[in-house]
């Protein structure tokens, strides 16, 4: 067994890899559950997740070049905060938030595949987890070259989903004046939308794979943020224009729903598109929770068993088939909303953290060159992610 990971990637597969996350992470799944939550006020809520994860984001971007290290967050808060028990913690809280998530699209994704082929809602899951799981562990460039080319695809299918809602003829809902905005709704769909915007963070755990770190791991963190984010605002504003709410939210498919709105058209082929963004979603948090885990090897004699990579393939074998099989086996058992809320949940604690973290790094070593944000900008991050944690649970409350 090999005991090192290999640079291999560059800044272009690195941010498709993050695009791919996100745009594979919830928009082709949750776009009906943020609708259902917040009927028009929709697309408020994905700007809103966009506004919140800028200041984290940028926080990341420069942690990720001042550490460049797997199991990004565990190294952050072990620099800044010198807690080495909440370093290995929140790692584990990435490696079950990552596999959590990667079981949410697994699930949505076949449930646009079973639109195309009738076979049994197990065979689906278990299939393409399998199928992800011995990609994976070919290789990160293979992984990860794999991955951009179902990004290029995926948000191809995004452009047309846009196309159709601005084809559509607007439902009624859509004519002014606007419904009165549903705050509580507006906060959870908000909670639906940063799930889809996973992504930025978990590119710095491919930090020990990485050509030139400190510069290319901030590159792609806020290059991948920008793009999605304007994605989705367009993408949520589709959706809602095109098809009824009380719809969309009861839609295992509800993109494909907008494509037939718009075109007249079945949308068979959007099916085939959003599969292809699940299989994307599914493979990059595989890869991710498998790194995590590999950085962790170096911090708990408990898990130095994840710290061998195979030989010939330069993968941790060990972290893949783990992280594969619970996500195959919370994909045929949790709903699509409980996982993402859960996760979401899981990591605007976890970013509160890192950026915590980030106030921590700058007052015991000040800025270092390279990618710096304002002091100021890591405690907006912890105020906006306290911020929307608590409006969540008031919201779900209410």
């Amino acid at each position: 067994m090999g005991e090192g990971l290999k640079r291999r990637i560059g800044p272009v597969v690195l941010t498709l890899y993050g695009i791919g996350i996100m745009v594979g992470a919830g928009i082709y799944v949750l776009t009906g559950a943020a609708a259902g939550a917040a009927g028009m006020w929709a697309p408020v809520a994905f700007l809103l997740a966009g506004v919140i994860a800028i200041p984290s984001a940028l926080s990341f971007a420069e942690l990720s070049g001042r550490i460049p290290e797997a199991a990004g967050d565990s190294a952050y808060i072990e620099h800044g905060l010198g807690l080495h028990w909440l370093a290995v913690l929140v790692g584990l809280v990435n490696v079950v938030v990552g596999t959590v998530a990667a079981a949410a699209v697994l699930r949505g994704g076949v449930g646009y595949l079973l639109a195309l082929v009738d076979i049994p809602f197990v065979w689906g899951v278990v299939g393409l987890g399998v199928a992800l799981t011995i990609v994976a562990l070919i290789g990160v460039m293979e992984s990860l070259s794999f991955a951009a080319i179902l990004t290029l695809i995926e948000v191809t299918g995004l452009g047309m989903v846009i196309w159709a809602g601005a084809n559509a003829a607007p439902v009624e809902a859509f004519h002014l004046p606007m419904p009165a905005p549903e705050w509580g709704g507006i906060a959870l769909a908000t909670i639906f939308a940063f799930f889809a915007l996973i992504g930025f963070d978990d590119i710095v755990n491919m930090a020990e794979e990485t050509r030139n770190p400190g510069r290319n791991l901030p590159l792609a963190v806020m290059a991948s943020l920008v793009v999605t984010a304007l994605l989705y605002a367009l993408v949520s504003l589709a959706a809602v224009r095109a098809v009824p709410r009380e719809v969309l939210a009861g839609s295992d498919r509800p993109l494909a729903l907008v494509w037939e709105a718009g075109s007249g058209q079945p949308g068979y082929f959007l099916s085939a598109i959003a599969v292809a963004a699940a299989l994307n979603g599914v493979l990059a948090q595989i890869v991710m929770a498998s790194r995590v885990l590999y950085g962790l090897g170096k911090r708990s004699v408990w898990l130095t068993m994840f710290r061998r990579t195979n030989a010939q393939l330069g993968t941790p074998v060990l972290g893949t088939v783990l992280i594969a099989a619970a996500t195959i086996a919370a994909a045929l058992v949790l709903p699509v909303a409980v996982l993402a809320e859960g996760s979401t949940l899981a990591l605007l604690v976890v970013f509160a953290i890192v950026n915590a973290s980030l106030i921590g790094v700058k007052r015991k070593r000040g800025d270092e060159g390279g990618f710096t944000v304002p002091v100021w900008m890591p405690w907006l991050g912890v105020l906006s992610c306290l911020g929307t944690l608590a409006a969540s649970v008031l919201g779900r409350l209410g």
